[in-house]
């Protein structure tokens, strides 16, 4: 196999892609050497810092985090202790609230039991009963016979002890009914009175009690309202100072952040960025490599420089290309002698392998005539005396 001239011609690079995918790799290289750099920095740095901390290398932990995590912790606990200490004075409150509330509900049904225990004794006798007299326990001692004289108002039409028409006594009857009715309504414009005007006593009983009791809890109210404004006055004050601190630490950091920036605007203006030096562009590597985005371009010597590389290289790939070529043939010479030899070797490994197949042929045959032949021996001359009984009644007579 040969290589042509004609097909291994090699097109010539453009400078622009040469010089991107140098910058590519150059870029890629120093951000590895970089990392990996600041990676052994960063262990170095931990490492000192583990065995020059004497408490730390003694103790074995972080013992600042750990101060730190005991007093957010008690913070936290005080926190939470006074929540709730406000949460058990609220529900004492309460309590106390409805203590009394309780109280005055017990009160009023107490006050209201009673007054109708007295309206019940003093209006409602069984005396006034309409059924009175059927369940009288001195109805006999009271009974009088059923008539005792022509004007006795006892005398009903079913007694048929007086008849329609027989009403002698209409005047004087009629002037007791009134006077009855006159008593009658007396007494109960006497007993609404007192009525009345013991209810009024109780409703005042009542509005005493619950003006004292709204009292006590309007001064009661009044307090915690002083409390807690004393409280948010405290707030608010400790606030003011803490906003008036916050706006002097914020004038201080934007005079500090605009005092920077001016310092970076003039060190910006000052420096090698916009001043286009082309000693920014050395890397500290060395002066063979360059920092991109500091390279502003290449002169005509390094033009001519990486002309000549390419020219060089175009030569070199040129013989490379030979070379493979001869290294082809060479190869393929030697795969064609090795295929030869391999094939001679093959027929005489089978030519081997025949006569070896052969030979033990033979000779299994002959061992096939061996064993026949022993095996009619065995079969005629040595198995042919077989045990009797009397051979076996000899075993098993004895106890040894």
């Amino acid at each position: 196999m040969c290589c042509s001239p004609g097909r291994s011609s090699v097109a010539a690079v453009s400078p622009a892609r040469l010089l991107g995918t140098m910058s590519k790799l150059v870029l890629l290289r120093e951000r590895q050497e970089a990392a990996a750099l600041e990676r052994r920095r960063q262990r170095e740095l931990q490492r000192q810092s583990r065995i020059f901390n004497a408490r730390v290398r003694t103790i074995g932990v972080d013992k600042d985090a750990l101060d730190t995590q005991v007093k957010e912790r008690k913070i936290q606990e005080a926190d939470e202790k006074a929540r709730n200490e406000e949460l058990a004075n609220e529900m004492k409150q309460n309590d106390k609230i409805m203590c009394m509330l309780e109280e005055r509900h017990k009160n009023d049904i107490r006050n209201i039991n009673k007054a109708v225990s007295e309206f019940q004794k003093n209006l409602q006798k069984p005396e006034t009963r309409r059924e009175f007299d059927l369940n009288d326990p001195q109805a006999l001692k009271k009974d009088r016979p059923a008539r005792v004289s022509d004007d006795d108002p006892r005398c009903t039409v079913s007694g048929l002890q007086k008849f329609l028409g027989e009403d002698l006594n209409y005047n004087q009857r009629m002037k007791f009914q009134k006077e009855q009715l006159r008593e009658w309504s007396l007494q109960q414009q006497k007993d609404l009175k007192n009525a009345l005007a013991d209810q009024k006593f109780a409703d005042g009983l009542h509005d005493k009690y619950r003006i004292a009791l709204d009292q006590k809890t309007m001064e009661q109210q009044q307090k915690e309202e002083e409390n807690r404004r004393a409280v948010c006055a405290a707030t608010k004050d400790f606030n003011r100072s803490q906003a008036a601190e916050l706006a002097e630490k914020k004038k201080l950091e934007k005079y500090q952040k605009m005092k920077d920036d001016m310092n970076e605007i003039s060190s910006l203006l000052q420096g090698d960025l916009l001043s286009e030096n082309p000693d920014q562009a050395i890397s500290s590597f060395g002066t063979h490599r360059v920092i991109t985005d500091r390279w502003k371009g290449m002169n005509q010597d390094q033009l001519r420089a990486i002309r000549d590389t390419q020219q060089q290289q175009v030569l070199e790939k040129l013989r490379q290309k030979q070379e493979e070529c001869r290294v082809d043939a060479e190869w393929d010479r030697q795969i064609i002698h090795t295929a030869r030899r391999q094939l001679v070797l093959e027929r005489h490994l089978q030519r081997q392998n025949w006569e070896r197949r052969r030979a033990l042929d033979n000779m299994n045959a002959d061992m096939s005539q061996e064993q026949k032949l022993k095996n009619i021996y065995l079969k005629e001359e040595e198995y042919s005396n077989y045990p009797t009984d009397e051979y076996f009644a000899q075993f098993n007579t004895t106890s040894r």
